[in-house]
Order: structure tokens, then sequence, then C-alpha cells
């Protein structure tokens, strides 16, 4: 403990992913004794970002208006709509370049031991919006864990009489792995979602 308000400063630092104590301290030493000055200019873009981004009232992404960048974009596939569980997942799949549709991102998913069901999540907001809007390809790009599969299932199963073609990423092997360092789960995946070359 050097003073309180460095105390301070180390707590709230915490609070960031993957940032313990000891991170933490460094971060806060460093910013006080070498980079004071962008120390400051984080805390304005901290302030900014907080008061200022806000959900996109189409796909709940993050945006700094009412409607976000891609959802304005009008050089988008307005017939292909992609269904996330977090902004974050908006940022990888835009980060590779191979999608060119649109998004709706549900804010988490099913978990009933956590508590999460349908409600807590954008599913009504999804369905009113598959209803209302010609969709041809749903794409459902929820995690490739329990819950995200749940998720996934739930989604095509109330979607189905509003979109004829619902598919899913495909999952298994990672490029570059190599057979023998793959589990078993994901081996099986890959076998029941091979495609032809």
């Amino acid at each position: 403990m050097l003073t309180p308000k460095f105390d301070q400063l180390v707590k709230q630092l915490q609070i960031l992913p993957s940032v313990g104590q000891k991170s933490a301290q460094r971060m806060a030493l460093s910013l006080l004794t070498k980079k004071r000055e962008q120390g400051v200019i984080l805390a304005h873009a901290l302030q900014v970002a907080m008061s200022e981004i806000k959900e996109c009232q189409t796909c709940h992404s993050f945006s700094d208006d009412d409607i976000c960048p891609i959802c304005s974009d009008t050089r988008r596939n307005d017939e292909q709509l992609c269904v996330v569980e977090s902004a974050a997942d908006v940022m990888a799949i835009e980060q590779s370049g191979a999608y060119r549709g649109r998004y709706f991102v549900l804010g988490g998913h099913l978990s009933p031991l956590d508590g999460i069901n349908a409600e807590d999540l954008h599913i009504d907001e999804l369905i009113t919006r598959l209803k209302n809007t010609a969709i041809s390809e749903l794409i459902l790009a929820t995690g490739a864990t329990v819950e995200g599969q749940t998720t996934a299932f739930f989604i095509s199963d109330i979607a189905r009489t509003h979109v004829q073609k619902i598919t899913r990423l495909a999952q298994g092997i990672p490029m570059g792995g190599e057979l023998e360092y793959v589990d078993s789960l994901t081996l099986h995946q890959a076998l029941q979602n091979r495609a032809f070359i």
C-alpha cells in the first residue's frame, strides 16, 4: 500500500479482464512514473466512452449514434442476418473480412443454471425482426459451448417459421491443428460437419 488513492487506482484497474493485483500495480506504477500525460488521455477516453457509447437500436452492438455504422452501411447484404452473443463476436467476424451481411447481438446466451432465460436476451426482438424483414439466411454464430449450442438450437426452433435457410458456423479442427492433439468432441463435430472440397 502506497497511498489510499494509489490503492483505489489499483482496485479499479482490476475490474478489467485478466488483470490481477500484480498486473494492476504494474499498470498504476507505469502510468504514475512514466506516462502521466497518456494516463490523463486514457481517463478522458474512458469518460467519453462510458457516457457516449450506446447500444445500436437495430442490432444491439455498440455505437456512437442510435444506429451503428454497420447497420447504416447500404452496401451490406440485408438478406443475411448473423446472430451473435456479444459485440465482441461482431468485432471478431468483422476482422475476418469474410462476412458482408447484417448482425443481431443477443446480449449473452441461454444458461438456466445461471438464471439467464430467453426473456433476459433480445430473442423476442430477433423474432420481431425476422417477421418484419425479408431474411433469406439466418446465420447462428453463437459459441461452441453447451450454452451456445443450446441457444442456437432454441433460436433455430422458433425462427424456422420465418426464415427458409438457417445455418450455423462450421465447427471442428482449427487451421494448423493436428488430429492427434484435437479433443474427441471437436473431432466429432468436424466429422459431422465435413464439407466437399
